[in-house]
């Protein structure tokens, strides 16, 4: 009898992982076609869009886990069944919902119609729960809370109290809440650039980008660990995943930085921050700057451009703290690699997608249309050189690969939704940013301070994008009330959002490196965030100067060599190393010069700049005398 019902329930488990396939597959060909053709409305595609994500999380995220207990999982299974059945019902009652008949704003919404909002709540809660964590949905059920039980609390922190058909009605029955921004930017550009880094690993695309990072950086001193941050540099704004990064480049860069001497904590730490960097890295920077577009109103090309400088000055920070790592504990390179004109030649094709999309962002194409064109592109690449084609298995793996990749996205930005719905519904947000700025006093060093502390403790729960959303509706006022202006403030929290990755006790990256390492998680966390401290230093710079918002040429270059020079004394104080041992008087002088260098007027940030650089050449010793000992 327990062979029978393992056989029925595995035959169950085969056969719904069939029709979730099925669904994969056609939500992916459904996205590409809304995305070119734009037919369907917002009221129309969200929602469907919505249940169709819901009912693939229900079939590929089960409530119970195939187990001994074959009854238990088949019971479980008709559970998602009956979800996925109550979903449908629901969105049909959205789909054929008449927005024109505004008898709904005076006489409030017919019972089934509550029905369908509660349901639809409700599902995306537990789909919460099942993608994101428990973290996200407490939070999502504390501001719908807030918005029905707002009356009761003291003043300063009370709302008009909202009764649950209002909160059904602005949160399902309009473009608000659960169908706002957020999800239309996950149901859109963020979908299909998901797709995009899904071809990209089908084609071959993503193993070409690691070996080149290997064949450019690997021969050098930590050769590895230089060749992790590059390949993170290029892979991770691909893949819009920190941890999808740390795991697939650290597969090959964690054993060889652990062959050449680098501990087991130390590889997991150098790829986790070399992977979350990736997110901040242009063309496609993760999914939150397009909500940062969205939010900002400001062209998505604007805000590719202005990206540029700050991620290549976090990745200058990184591989400044990976060399000084690698001469502490006398790390060489690697004694062979592989040509880069050799691995040129066999996968050159592949830049051209990349190059392709670069070009259609800043001729400010719309990102969803760009996203399009990426893929074909990438597919008509593979296809065009006899060694990379695919076959049509394969382009089918890479639409079935996108739509999973994209369901914890979609359902988190769904969620994320609910609480920027809250904060618009009830006014909280202005009482959030009186309570900052109150707090802090009225200094923007400690507004900032206060809005790492709490993206820190919500990325511990949330995806990097929730994360973002979420902060960015509380804190962006209180940073713009303090003159800074609408793209600096949105790009310092969405830089700030991801720490989570890096930061412990809950850093994800660097859990998920450690275990490709076999390392304590813990303590690659403590490397993560050493060796991502640009997270912190550049969004610093990003207020206190013109690395976002220069008026002119000389401000931004200034800026420019301040972050240098801050990265440069910061990691010098910290390390005690710049190019040999540094005493600890000199430690001292650097580290007080990086707080010169964030709190002064530019002509002291460049007599600080000065004094660096001559420490740094005292620091200089003969050729002879640089070989260094593995400790």
């Amino acid at each position: 009898m327990d062979n029978l019902n393992y056989s029925t329930s595995d035959k169950i488990a085969d056969k719904l992982t069939l029709v979730a396939s099925f669904l994969a597959v056609s939500l992916t060909t459904f996205e590409i076609w809304q995305s070119i053709t734009a037919n369907l409305s917002a009221p129309i595609f969200r929602p469907l869009y919505l249940s169709w994500v819901l009912a693939l999380v229900f079939l590929v995220y089960p409530l119970v886990k195939p187990s001994k207990s074959n009854t238990l999982y088949i019971l479980a299974r008709a559970v998602d069944i009956a979800l996925i059945a109550a979903v449908c019902w629901a969105a049909n009652r959205l789909l054929h919902f008449d927005y024109d008949d505004i008898s709904f704003l005076l006489d409030g919404l017919q019972p089934a119609d509550q029905l369908a909002g509660i349901v639809i709540i409700a599902a995306l809660l537990e789909a919460t729960r099942r993608t994101v964590g428990l973290t996200m949905l407490l939070i999502a059920a504390l501001f719908l809370s807030y918005a029905l039980f707002g009356d009761i609390l003291p003043a300063g922190f009370s709302s008009k109290g909202f009764s649950l058909e209002e909160i059904i009605r602005f949160h399902i029955f309009s473009t608000n809440g659960v169908f706002g921004a957020p999800l239309a930017i996950a149901a859109g550009v963020v979908f299909i650039f998901v797709l995009f880094g899904a071809f990209l690993q089908v084609t071959g695309a993503g193993q070409f980008f690691i070996d080149s990072a290997f064949a450019l950086a690997g021969k050098y001193r930590g050769g590895p660990a230089k060749a992790s941050v590059v390949a993170s540099a290029a892979l991770g704004s691909i893949t819009g995943s920190a941890i999808a990064n740390t795991v697939t480049t650290g597969a090959l860069t964690i054993p060889m930085m652990k062959k050449l001497g680098y501990k087991p904590e130390q590889a997991a730490g150098i790829e986790a921050a070399a992977s979350t960097g990736g997110q901040i890295m242009p063309p496609v920077m993760g999914a939150g700057a397009f909500v940062m577009a969205q939010f900002t109103g400001i062209p998505y090309s604007e805000i590719l451009i202005v990206s540029i400088a700050p991620a290549i000055l976090y990745f200058m920070c990184t591989l400044l703290y990976v060399h000084l790592m690698a001469c502490k504990l006398g790390i060489d390179g690697m004694s062979k690699t592989e040509q880069i004109l050799t691995i040129l030649k066999q996968g050159w094709h592949f830049l051209l997608p990349l190059v392709f999309i670069t070009m259609l962002l800043l001729m400010a194409y719309t990102p969803v249309l760009v996203g399009v064109a990426g893929c074909v592109a990438i597919v008509l690449a593979a296809m065009c050189r006899k060694h990379s084609r695919i076959s049509f298995a394969l382009i089918l793996e890479g639409m079935k690969a996108g739509a999973l990749l994209s369901l914890p996205i979609s359902i988190a930005c769904a969620t994320a939704g609910i609480v920027v719905g809250v904060v618009g519904q009830t006014g909280i947000g202005l009482q959030f940013t009186q309570f900052l700025i109150s707090l802090s006093g009225g200094h923007l060093w400690s507004v900032l301070a206060l809005i790492t502390v709490a993206a820190i403790i919500l990325g511990m729960g949330l995806p990097v994008t929730a994360a973002y959303i979420v902060l960015s509706v509380m804190a962006v006022p209180a940073l713009t009330n303090l003159g800074i202006g609408l793209l600096a403030a949105h790009m310092i929290v969405f830089w700030l959002s991801q720490t989570s990755n890096v930061t412990p006790p809950i850093a994800l990256a660097a859990f998920a490196g450690a275990g490709v390492a076999k390392a304590p998680p813990m303590a690659s966390a403590i490397q993560a965030f050493k060796l991502a401290q640009g997270f912190f230093l550049i969004p610093i710079m990003m207020a206190f100067s013109g690395l976002i918002w220069a008026n002119n040429p000389v401000d931004f270059l200034v800026s420019i060599l301040a972050t240098i020079g801050l990265i440069v004394a910061f990691a010098g104080g910290i390390e005690g190393r710049l190019f040999n041992q540094l005493n600890m008087a000199q430690r001292a002088v650097l580290l007080t010069l990086a707080l010169v260098i964030i709190f002064s007027s530019d002509w002291i940030r460049m007599g600080a700049l000065i004094l660096i650089g001559l420490i740094g050449l005292f620091n200089i010793k003969k050729p002879n005398s640089l070989k260094i000992k593995a400790s």
